[in-house]
C-alpha cells in the first residue's frame, strides 16, 4: 500500500466495559473533517498504565468502548480543507506529547473519550478514539500542535519519548526542579527510570540507583554510575543510605516504582526539607507516614505527564544522544501478549508495536 493510500476499515484494540481482556476488532477509518488531521500511526508504546485501564471499571467519563494506547508517532496522510496553517503537511513525521493543557496546544493520545470536545471524530462509539494509538489511524483536531521528529529518529524511538522520556523529564526538571548541586536517589530502571536517570546525569547531579535487576543496575554502571552510588540487589536501602555515609543527604527521592516498601524507603531516607517525586504506580494505594513527612517538613510532589516544550526538548536531547531510550519492537496484534511479558517484568525497558499495515509500507 502507499504512503498516501487510505483503507475504509483497520484493526484496532478496545477496551469493553465488563471485560478487563482487549478486543481486537475492525473499525471504520474515519473521515477527515474540514477542522480535523488524519494521522497514520508508525509506532505505539505499551505502557504500565495500559493494564488498569483495562482492569479498573470505575472510571467517570469513559465510554462504554473506547480504543486503547497512548503514545504514539505518526504521518499525516490527509488535511481537513479548513486547515490554512503551513506547520501541517502531509507526510510529516509527528509525535504526541503527554500532557493535556489546551492554552499551549497540548494533548496527550488517550484512550479514554473524556476530552471529546478537543476533537471532531465520528460517532465515538464506534469510530476510533482521538486520542488512542493501538490502531492504525488516528483524527486530531487541529487545535493542536504536533511536534516535528528530528529524520533520524525512528518512529519508536519517538513514540515512546511522548511518555516515558517526556513524562520523566517535566517530573525531574520542572516538578521536582533536580539541580546539578543535588544528590539523588533513583528507584527503579525501567521504562521511564532508565530515561530519568539519563537526564539525571545530563543535569549533572549525583545520583544512586536502586533496582531489583541485576541487568539494570550492570546498564547503569555501564552509562557511568560509580559503583559505590549503586545499591546492590537484596541489600536494605536504608541500611545502604546509613552505611554509605548519605543519611540526611539525599536532596530529592524519585519514586519510579511506586511500591509499598519503595515509598516507604523514600520517606525514611530522604533528608529534612527534602522531596519525593512519586511518578511509579505499582501498588495503586500507598502509605504516608504523617509523623515523619510533618517533622521533616517533606514535600511529596507528584507528576503526569509533560508540556510540548519538554517534548521538544526531549527530542533534541535524544537527537543528541544524551538520551538513548531503549525499545524494542512488536506487532500491533500481539498487543495482549505484550502488555503481560511487560507486567511480568520479562521486558527489559520498553516496546513499541507497529501494525502490520505499517510493516508492509515499511
Amino acid at each position: 500500500m502507499g504512503i498516501n493510500a487510505r483503507p475504509d476499515t483497520m484493526h484496532a484494540w478496545r477496551k469493553h466495559k465488563g471485560n478487563t481482556e482487549p478486543v481486537w476488532e475492525i473499525l471504520p477509518v474515519p473521515s477527515t473533517p474540514p477542522d480535523g488531521l488524519l494521522i497514520k500511526l508508525l509506532a505505539s508504546g505499551v505502557c504500565h498504565s495500559d493494564q488498569p485501564l483495562l482492569d479498573i471499571e470505575d472510571r467517570l467519563n469513559f465510554n462504554e468502548r473506547y480504543i486503547l494506547g497512548h503514545e504514539g508517532c505518526g504521518e499525516i496522510v490527509e488535511i481537513g480543507e479548513e486547515i490554512s496553517d503551513s506547520r501541517f503537511q502531509v507526510v510529516s513525521k509527528t509525535s504526541t506529547t503527554p500532557k493535556i493543557l489546551v492554552t499551549d496546544g497540548i494533548i496527550k493520545f488517550r484512550a479514554a473519550e473524556w476530552l471529546s470536545w478537543l476533537f471532531r471524530a465520528a460517532d465515538s462509539q464506534t469510530a476510533p478514539s482521538a486520542r488512542a494509538t493501538y490502531h492504525s489511524f488516528a483524527l486530531l483536531a487541529c487545535t493542536m500542535v504536533l511536534v516535528k521528529t528530528d529524520s533520524m529518529q525512528t518512529p519508536a524511538v519517538a513514540a515512546v519519548a511522548t511518555d516515558a522520556v517526556t513524562t520523566a523529564y517535566h517530573g525531574i526538571t520542572r516538578r521536582a526542579e533536580v539541580k546539578r548541586e543535588e544528590i539523588i536517589f533513583l528507584f527503579g530502571l525501567g521504562g521511564l527510570g532508565f530515561n530519568a536517570l539519563q537526564i539525571v546525569r545530563h543535569i549533572g547531579a549525583r545520583v544512586i540507583v536502586s533496582d531489583l535487576r541485576q541487568e539494570k543496575l550492570d546498564a547503569a554502571l555501564a552509562l557511568g554510575v560509580p559503583q559505590e552510588d549503586i545499591v546492590p540487589v537484596g541489600t536494605s536501602v536504608q541500611a545502604f543510605v546509613q552505611e554509605s555515609g548519605l543519611q540526611g543527604k539525599i536532596d530529592t527521592v524519585l519514586e519510579f516504582v511506586g511500591k509499598h516498601q519503595t515509598f516507604q524507603d523514600a520517606q525514611q531516607i530522604v533528608r529534612l526539607g527534602g522531596k519525593i517525586l512519586c511518578v511509579g504506580t505499582l501498588d495503586r494505594t500507598n502509605e504516608l507516614d504523617m509523623k515523619n513527612g510533618i517533622r521533616k517538613r517533606l514535600s511529596i510532589i507528584f507528576t503526569y505527564g509533560g508540556q510540548q516544550r519538554d517534548l521538544v526538548e526531549v527530542l533534541d536531547l535524544i537527537a543528541r544522544k544524551v538520551i538513548q531510550p531503549q525499545v524494542e519492537i512488536g506487532r500491533l496484534c500481539d498487543f495482549p501478549t505484550v502488555l503481560k511479558a511487560l507486567g511480568d517484568g520479562k521486558i527489559r525497558d520498553r516496546v513499541a508495536l507497529v501494525s502490520d499495515l505499517v510493516a508492509r509500507d515499511g
